[in-house]
């Protein structure tokens, strides 16, 4: 059986050399759509992890440990207990999750108003350890006028460039911030502006206050207790392992309904959401480009099989069964198939390692920041290569080759042996 077979191949190696413009011409085009795949996937491979490092670091991180039913309500009473807050920062510290984990931030939220001489606002209230919060965040990146919170500040907030506009804030200026504290009373707590920051978000920049997590624990009654865990991963691909692990250190608390683990996905559907689409629509694109790219394949094998009848009748007279004949045919449309989806995926990662390596720029296309869904898109875009996508890209380019080649094959195996002799040479 092998040994069959290895004639089989050595037949379609010859064939493919022995029509040499014929192959290199749909070599060419294989090549081309290889190379397509290995631009367009780390291309946007990249975009998508900006997307995500953006969105979760402005939010609640790649992985979020709540109270059960935070994420529905985002009510300030279901919120972790101090106890719970300890068992989840020593769960971080453990080895088997530390190798994950890049920056964890403790984070009291509540909805309340901001209100000044000039109006009130509704606005996102966020209890954060500054040193913490900016390892973790890019807020404090994203200062405009004055400071970040600092360790020491405890009477301090940093408000959005849109909130500041509309209560006619200040750097120095007093603001009051309302919100139900622990007990489900309305409590008010006397602030002074430290900064204001811009990030280009609309819906951020009008509504979102930080204060010190001290400052918001005292003021609402709340102690040590937090509403979330944030948590930072190296990058989204570690985020399921980074779950698991911490399922497993917490599987206890888990089970008495102290808190829950939830991933980036749950906690921004609206960002997978974003993620997903841009997904299918470059699938798409590709199937298209590969559909077409298959039809030049079966053309040209399918022109080959009908220009060589009398070849496979010769073949067959000689002792080649016509399951061979198609599976000779099968086998020239998978080597050419191999070879060119090899180079197309080389000189794809070639192409985009040399000229993008260090990111590519969008910044020229785009007169102001673009964003969605609470994130700012990034101008410069940083391929991400991975060996799971060059072999994905690989076994496309085969799937391709062989669907493409199963006609031609088929056509193949059904030529009569007595009017394939007929046919001159």
């Amino acid at each position: 059986m092998t040994q069959r077979l290895g004639i089989l191949v050595d037949l379609a190696c010859r064939n493919l050399r022995r029509h040499l413009r014929r192959t290199i011409l749909t070599a060419l085009a294989l090549v081309v759509g290889g190379a397509v795949l290995m631009i367009t996937f780390p291309l946007g491979d990249g975009t998508h992890e900006a997307w995500i490092e953006s969105g979760v670091r402005m939010g609640s991180g790649h992985v979020s440990i709540q109270r059960p039913g935070f994420q529905a309500s985002r009510k300030i009473e279901v919120r972790l207990s101090r106890d719970a807050r300890a068992e989840a920062e020593a769960a971080l510290e453990a080895p088997e999750v530390q190798g994950y984990v890049t920056a964890v931030s403790p984070q009291l939220s509540v909805s309340g108003l901001a209100s000044s001489p000039t109006g009130a606002r509704p606005v996102q209230i966020v209890g954060v350890e500054s040193a913490a919060e900016a390892t973790f965040g890019i807020l404090d990146e994203k200062t405009a006028e004055g400071r970040y919170l600092e360790p020491d500040d405890r009477l301090a907030a940093y408000v959005g460039a849109g909130l500041a506009e509309g209560l006619d804030l200040r750097l120095g200026s007093r603001l009051v911030l309302t919100a139900q504290d622990g007990s489900g009373e309305i409590a008010g707590q006397l602030v002074r502006v430290i900064g204001i920051f811009r990030t280009g978000v609309p819906e951020v920049d009008q509504s979102l206050v930080h204060v010190p997590l001290a400052t918001a624990g005292a003021w609402l009654g709340t102690g040590g207790d937090v509403t979330q865990i944030a948590v930072l991963a190296e990058e989204s691909l570690h985020v399921d392992r980074l779950r698991r692990a911490l399922e497993r250190k917490l599987a206890g608390p888990i089970e008495r309904g102290d808190l829950s683990i939830m991933g980036w996905r749950e906690a921004m559907p609206e960002l997978d959401a974003a993620v997903k689409i841009d997904d299918f629509g470059n699938y798409l694109m590709q199937g298209i480009l590969f559909t077409i790219i298959g039809i030049g394949i079966v053309n040209t094998v399918l022109m080959s099989v009908l220009h060589r009848h009398r070849e496979f009748g010769v073949l067959q007279a000689l002792g080649l069964t016509p399951a061979q004949t198609g599976t000779l045919v099968l086998i020239e449309g998978l080597v050419l198939t191999a070879f060119s989806g090899i180079a197309g995926v080389a000189l794809g990662l070639f192409i985009t390692w040399f000229f993008w390596r260090d990111g590519l720029d969008f910044s020229s296309m785009l007169n102001e920041e673009w964003s969605f869904s609470g994130v700012v898109m990034e101008p410069v875009v940083i391929p991400m290569f991975r060996l799971a996508r060059v072999v994905q890209a690989l076994l496309f380019l085969l799937v391709v080759g062989a669907l493409a080649s199963l006609y031609p094959a088929f056509r193949a195996a059904r030529i009569d042996v007595t009017e394939a002799m007929k046919f001159e040479r």
